[in-house]
């Protein structure tokens, strides 16, 4: 947590990971960010993983440091509401379909200057999801192995939390034109403008349409250098990448493969040294000096080869395996002991990622719990006494915790 963004409000009326992601960022950022979700919950509410107890710990996550408003919004009075809130506000997050009841074009007839980013499936308005929008740009086909051609999904939602990033970015800078202009207006963010345009921006597209065709599966080798994973002794699957010459030349002297290389060199006429280009092209059989030398040594010895000389390694690991890892979690000034969550499970939960020099990173801040700022939020920014909000629970229209 930190104090950059203060001043900032933003209302976020948003589901899943994409639209709620940018509400994060910004709330850990110092931003009021105040979460509106219809009364019991919205369609993330119990998204999985659960607690035994049915608490969602991807909602408890994604809404850290956030406000919590219940409204019904299944009624005129509870739109109504929330409508107020984001005009009063001015600045608005959402997922909600372009022409439904917050398009901006309505919301902007009671308030000029509103910026709103919507996160969207298609530029057209038409749906997707992370794992299509995936599945539309190709990845999927150069993951696995030349053995079976079946298309295989990451697990990661890489472009819901891209678009998380890309959209707080995008908020920070509508706010700054606002400032120095007064105009409002919408950004969208469409998830297949994200993947396909992130694609473009790592030289995807220009090298197919250059080249007429994709590239081959490398199953865990990285493309265009020298990186792959190698098993030791003691049966640890490890990642090795020599991405640059430095590290090339100190993985050739980690694993003492310099005579076995000029071999090489000398009986395809080329020379490694300088050139990633001809290494990788030659990569099957450097793959294979470099399991040779390799297959002997158990992973501490590894390790320790490879640390001595400057090479990026890393061991494959389980998840329950990464989160006992005091480097990675444990001993990470990033994560810190939360007991305060509305799952009522402790655990160490992760604050902001940046680290800015001279700022204390402040403890992560919990979830709100379902409606637990309603009160606070309508008094504060619509200016309603105790009696009208009073009335709206008893209506129905707004709700507290139970």
């Amino acid at each position: 947590m930190y104090n950059l963004l203060s001043g900032i409000t933003v209302i976020e009326v948003s589901s899943f990971v994409a639209s709620p992601t940018i509400g994060l960022y910004l709330a850990q950022f110092g931003a009021e960010v105040i979460r509106v979700d219809q009364i019991g919950g919205g369609q993330d509410f119990k998204r999985w993983p659960l607690t035994p107890e049915g608490h969602s710990l991807s909602w408890e996550n994604l809404n850290r440091a956030k406000k919590s408003v219940a409204l019904d919004l299944t009624k005129t009075e509870g739109r109504a509401i929330l409508t107020q809130l984001i005009q009063r506000v001015g600045t608005l997050v959402t997922n909600l379909p372009v022409g439904g009841f917050l398009a901006h074009e309505k919301l902007a007839a009671g308030r000029a200057d509103l910026v709103t980013v919507r996160v969207m499936g298609w530029p057209d308005g038409a749906i997707a999801l992370d794992y299509t929008a995936n599945a539309v740009v190709g990845y999927p086909a150069l993951t696995g192995t030349l053995a079976d051609p079946s298309p295989v999904n990451h697990v990661l939602p890489a472009w819901d939390l891209l678009t998380g990033a890309y959209g707080a970015f995008a908020l920070v800078s509508a706010l700054r034109r606002r400032d120095e202009t007064g105009l409002g207006g919408e950004v969208r963010l469409p998830l297949t403008d994200i993947a396909m345009g992130s694609a473009a921006n790592l030289g995807r597209v220009a090298e197919v349409l250059q080249s007429g065709e994709d590239r081959e599966r490398l199953g865990n080798g990285v493309y265009g250098t020298i990186g792959r994973d190698f098993v030791t002794a003691d049966a640890v699957r490890v990642m090795i990448v020599a991405i640059n010459e430095r590290q090339w030349q100190g993985l050739v002297r980690a694993l003492d493969l310099g005579g076995d290389l000029a071999a090489l060199e000398a009986r395809h006429g080329v020379s490694f040294t300088g050139d990633d280009g001809v290494r990788y092209r030659h990569r099957d059989a450097i793959y294979a000096l470099i399991e040779a030398a390799i297959s002997p040594l158990s992973h501490a010895a590894l390790a320790e080869k490879l640390d001595a000389n400057g090479v990026t390694h890393g061991p494959y690991k389980t998840m329950p395996e990464a989160v006992q890892d005091p480097r990675l979690v444990g001993e990470n000034p990033m994560f810190q002991h939360t007991a305060d969550n509305p799952s009522g499970f402790a655990y160490p939960a992760a604050g902001a990622f940046a680290t800015f020099p001279g700022l204390e990173r402040r403890a992560p801040a919990p979830a709100p719990v379902l409606g637990g700022d309603t009160r606070d939020v309508l008094a504060r920014h619509l200016a309603l006494d105790t009696q009208a909000i009073d009335q709206l629970l008893e209506a129905g229209i707004a709700g507290t915790p139970s």
